[in-house]
């Protein structure tokens, strides 16, 4: 009797991406035989609908004070680093953050502006740093779904081939047809993993938009 291979677990599949643990969801355009390609953006082997933007623009998050050596050095305070990797994190709520931000600007009252856009400084170089591994890490991931694809497609030509012949080998073709099965159940559950990390770029733009938006109204007060 043969035994189809079973489905290998999403945990085991999505390890290249569990780069920062995040993860979301929208559909992919990768199929069989044929690169993954988004269309009308500018590189070709980007597998998302989202378009590729490589890294973010600190102009286009923050209108307040200028960054400049002085607050430089303070995005370096060990208290800032500390509380910009609590504000990055997923797992802290937006409504979390606005309290850790509102009880650092009262505690940096005599230097609040330095201290604040210090704080913005480091949240988003925090935040820039992971998005760009997770972008990094969805080209991989999309290369080696385009290899496997590849590989399907000449395990199934192999197989046509092999039918094809007047005396088969059928113990050669019970071995690619089992072959076939668990590529095409991984390609499978490897899309659905990338389909859901596709959107983690835009997340963590939007997070780190609100994150300026507030520590700018702690400013403004």
């Amino acid at each position: 009797m043969r035994h189809l291979p079973s489905k290998p677990s999403r945990k085991a599949l999505s390890g290249p991406l569990a780069l920062t643990a995040l993860t979301l969801t929208l559909t992919s355009l990768v199929g069989f035989g044929q690169p993954a390609v988004a269309a009308s953006f500018d590189d070709p082997e980007w597998p998302c609908i989202q378009r590729k933007v490589p890294h973010l623009s600190i102009g286009q998050m923050w209108s307040g004070p200028a960054i400049d050596e002085a607050v430089e050095a303070r995005a370096k305070d060990r208290e800032i680093i500390d509380l910009a990797g609590r504000l990055a994190v997923r797992r802290t709520a937006l409504e979390g953050a606005e309290s850790l931000i509102d009880a650092f600007a009262k505690a940096h009252a005599s230097d609040r502006e330095p201290a604040l856009a210090g704080l913005f400084l480091a949240t988003f170089e925090r935040i820039e740093r992971d998005r760009s591994a997770i972008i990094a890490g969805i080209g991989r991931y999309a290369k080696k779904q385009t290899a496997l694809s590849e590989q399907i497609d000449r395990r199934r030509t192999e197989l046509h081939d092999l039918r094809a012949v007047t005396e088969p080998d059928h113990d050669r073709i019970e071995e690619l047809d089992d072959q076939v099965t668990w590529d095409t159940r991984i390609f499978e559950d490897r899309r659905q993993s990338l389909t859901y990390v596709c959107e983690t770029p835009v997340i963590l733009e939007q997070r780190i938009f609100a994150l300026a938006r507030m520590i700018l109204q702690r400013l403004e007060e």
